[in-house]
């Protein structure tokens, strides 16, 4: 979802790796940290979904919302920074190449396919739950749904990124590494200076609104440029196993620094119950400090757990890295067996404890990666 499905993390640099700062070669295929990474960030969300979309949080056990529910949250900002960094791999060392307008084509057309989806994927949320008029108001942008929304901006994003890929790939580090600040600023300055000529959708989809469920473009813009950073150092460490932990070890050290300030800002008696409002998603959208210290917190912890184990963790875990090759695949099918399925034909939704709950949502992960698993080798018996 994040690139092309077939090569969102193959490495393209021809570079020789060197002893200082080894390089991924093109011969070594795809990077496994990264599905394993995205592969992570939908598993999350799949088991957010699974439990929220068969009973409501306030039948969740105390310890369903929180450590259960409350870690699910990191899913949101990983996913959003492996966007930035499958593009780091796979796209901007291509932007000067002279078959870069069919690969920047390619990508506006996975745009394309993926707002298709999400529009139908929005109609089977909504089906059975919602009146015909709410829907169309939906698929309209006159409202967003809240189960599939990541979709609506991943779609979009994939229609304006790949005109910047190649100023990205052109501008000097320093302007590269500083490019997230003025970015947020633009976000936050807009959403409390400007009124977008009283759209409060168009507001939604660029910096976010509180009363919309909306991933804004800006808002969350700083995210994917902090992705296509940490892409970048991942294309020239990851052939070597010692720049490949230093990398992780930088990133844990980001997390412990964004999670270190998380706690001294909640302090001992209040931890819980800001952890209860942050699984209940307050403080999202519009998103605010202390929800995205402990998202990106977090996001950069499993990060760093992926980027160490490398191809061996991928493997090791294959049904997780096997989902994060395909997200759009994985989003399909557990959006359509959990509203279809599970709640339709099933009439699982308000009837099933919170154990049951999580227990077909650990089976419907499974079968999520078996379904890409054969489907990816059917497209390959296919080709050959």
């Amino acid at each position: 979802m994040s690139a092309a499905a077939t090569d969102s993390t193959k490495t393209t640099t021809p570079r020789p790796a060197t002893a200082a700062a080894a390089t991924v070669s093109p011969g070594q295929g795809r990077i496994g940290a990264i599905d394993f990474a995205r592969g992570i960030a939908v598993c999350l969300m799949i088991l957010s979904h699974g439990t929220n979309g068969l009973m409501p949080f306030d039948d969740f056990p105390s310890w369903g919302q929180v450590p259960v529910h409350a870690i699910t949250k990191f899913s949101s900002s990983l996913f959003v920074i492996v966007f930035g960094i499958a593009l780091a791999v796979a796209f901007v060392p291509k932007t000067g190449a002279p078959d870069w307008p069919q690969r920047r084509n390619r990508l506006l057309w996975r745009g394309l396919v993926v707002l298709f989806w999400y529009k139908v994927l929005t109609v089977v949320e909504m089906y059975g739950r919602y009146d015909r008029e709410a829907i169309v108001d939906t698929l309209l942008y006159r409202n967003f749904p809240s189960f599939v929304e990541i979709l609506g901006f991943y779609a979009i994003a994939l229609l304006w990124i790949p005109w910047l890929l190649p100023l990205w790939a052109k501008a000097p580090a320093w302007l590269r590494w500083l490019s997230p600040v003025p970015v947020a600023f633009a976000s936050w300055w807009l959403l409390h200076h400007f009124d977008f000529w009283g759209v409060p959708q168009l507001q939604a989809v660029l910096v976010e609104h509180p009363d919309y469920y909306a991933w804004g473009q800006l808002a969350r813009g700083p995210l994917i440029l902090v992705g296509l950073l940490i892409g970048g150092l991942l294309l020239r460490c990851y052939g070597d196993p010692r720049t490949r932990l230093a990398l992780a070890g930088g990133l844990t050290l980001v997390a412990a620094v964004l999670l270190g300030w998380f706690l001294l800002r909640a302090g001992d008696a209040e931890l819980r119950p800001l952890l209860v409002q942050i699984a209940r998603n307050v403080g999202k959208h519009p998103p605010q400090l202390m929800f995205m210290l402990f998202s990106v917190g977090g996001a950069f912890a499993l990060l760093a757990l992926a980027i160490a184990g490398g191809q061996t963790l991928a493997k090791w875990l294959r049904p997780v890295a096997v989902i994060g090759s395909d997200a759009l695949m994985a989003f399909i099918v557990h959006i359509s067996v959990i509203f279809l399925l599970f709640r339709e034909v099933l009439g699982y939704y308000q009837a099933v404890s919170y154990e049951r709950a999580l227990l077909l949502t650990a089976i419907l992960i499974v079968a999520t990666a078996a379904w890409i698993w054969l489907w990816q080798r059917m497209k390959q018996a296919v080709q050959r």
